[in-house]
């Protein structure tokens, strides 16, 4: 075959690769979106969700397999929360469970957070139930939440503990309803999903794309499922047995004195040693508002990013030039062939568009998020590429996390 030939069959070739390439990608895409949804759904009916107990009728027939109702310790480490601090230990000392204790870590404030825990320890209710420990000094080889959680510990007394974040907020029958399930299902680390309080245009955009990689890595299907190694809880509400806390070491551990994903790293070290973890919808009982502001999302999400991906930082250095291939791609492809009126790549990126809106749909509903957020899907794949990139960039050269005025290694 001549050279011109040749060159003539490769222009006719060209065409039909650059096309296969764009089908594989379309169909790559909606095959990826239509799985999530399906796994999603799944995940919905893999453990049915935490009801509460109606406060007039503690439900006797269940209620009864408690054993005298054990006391609970409930712990909240608390670092610069003036803004939430109030809002949250007052949700707390109004629980209808009968037996119980709280105890606030006071992580070294310089806000008004001790002022505020010294009016709250002043009230009625807290006079009765509201201990303060301060912590002046992080030690060394300590992580700050880590450190608070296990001085919370140390002073505890509950058959139960509750570690619990300053930033939630927690309906009446909230722990009377998690011990209640506990207890009934044998769980050792009980742990639920809260409500996500998304009032901003930030929140409304980030929080969809970080549900969705949490949960495609670590599905309730697989978290619940004592054969598999998959473990996460949610450090919001993550309730667990004194006796199994103590006896894996609880966070005074090489593996977990300075881990900045506290709960993920107790989950696995639960799981394991065999001990049963439980993780369902608590959405109801207890709300939460994790950040305020892009910069705080901006933060917040980076500091923990690496070592929250399960599989490390091999599966991370995969999963941050894979984000915007999911979220992007098909918004730009759809875009171009409408300007271009090529209506073969419309087509192409139209496929994956309609899978994207349809999970994205089903997702912020279950975030009461109105439905025209679904188009800011781009925008949120955009920015936590950027986060994911810092952070691996950080990682690659050991440099630290900042976080409440603190360092971590990344």
């Amino acid at each position: 075959m001549s050279l011109a030939s040749r060159a003539s069959t490769a222009r006719q070739q060209r065409p039909r690769l650059t096309s296969l390439g764009l089908w594989s990608l379309s169909a790559g895409i909606t095959g990826f979106y239509l799985v999530a949804l399906a796994r999603s759904i799944a995940d919905a009916h893999s453990a049915a969700p935490l009801e509460p107990l109606p406060v007039e009728n503690p439900a006797p027939a269940t209620a009864s397999r408690i054993t005298a109702a054990p006391l609970v310790s409930v712990i909240v480490p608390a670092r610069d929360e003036e803004r939430n601090i109030r809002r949250c230990i007052e949700s707390l000392l109004a629980q209808d469970y009968p037996n119980f204790e709280v105890i606030v870590v006071d992580d070294g404030s310089t806000d008004a957070t001790p002022a505020l825990l010294e009016q709250l320890r002043q009230t009625p209710a807290g006079r009765e139930r509201l201990r303060v420990v301060r912590v002046d000094e992080l030690p060394s080889g300590w992580a700050g939440k880590p450190h608070a959680l296990h001085t919370g510990a140390q002073v505890a007394v509950g058959e139960w503990l509750l570690f619990t974040d300053a930033d939630t907020s927690h309906s009446p029958s909230a722990l009377r309803s998690a011990v209640t399930r506990a207890e009934c299902e044998g769980a050792d680390l009980f742990t639920i999903g809260t409500t996500q309080e998304l009032p901003d245009f930030w929140n409304r955009v980030m929080m969809p794309i970080a549900v969705m990689g949490i949960s495609f890595m670590y599905p309730p299907v697989l978290v619940n499922n004592a054969h598999s190694r998959v473990a996460i809880a949610n450090g919001q509400f993550l309730l667990i047995r004194r006796a199994v806390y103590q006896r894996l070491g609880g966070y005074d551990t090489d593996e977990l004195r300075a881990t900045v994903v506290d709960d993920l790293a107790l989950a696995r070290v639960v799981k394991r040693s065999g001990a049963r973890l439980l993780f369902v919808d608590g959405r109801g009982l207890v709300t939460t508002r994790m950040y305020q502001s892009l910069g705080e999302h901006w933060n917040g999400w980076g500091k923990n990013a690496v070592l929250g991906a399960r599989g490390g930082a091999l599966s991370f250095a995969l999963l941050a030039p894979g984000l915007p291939l999911i979220t992007v791609a098909p918004f730009a492809l759809l875009a171009r062939g409408l300007l271009r009126r090529d209506w073969r790549v419309a087509l192409a990126g139209a496929a994956p568009v309609a899978a994207t809106l349809a999970y994205r749909a089903y997702l912020d509903r279950m975030l009461g998020i109105p439905v025209r957020y679904g188009l800011t899907h781009p925008l949120g794949g955009v920015v936590f590429t950027g986060i994911l990139a810092r952070a691996l960039w950080r990682k690659l050269r050991g440099t630290t996390v900042p976080w409440r005025g603190r360092s971590y290694a990344a």
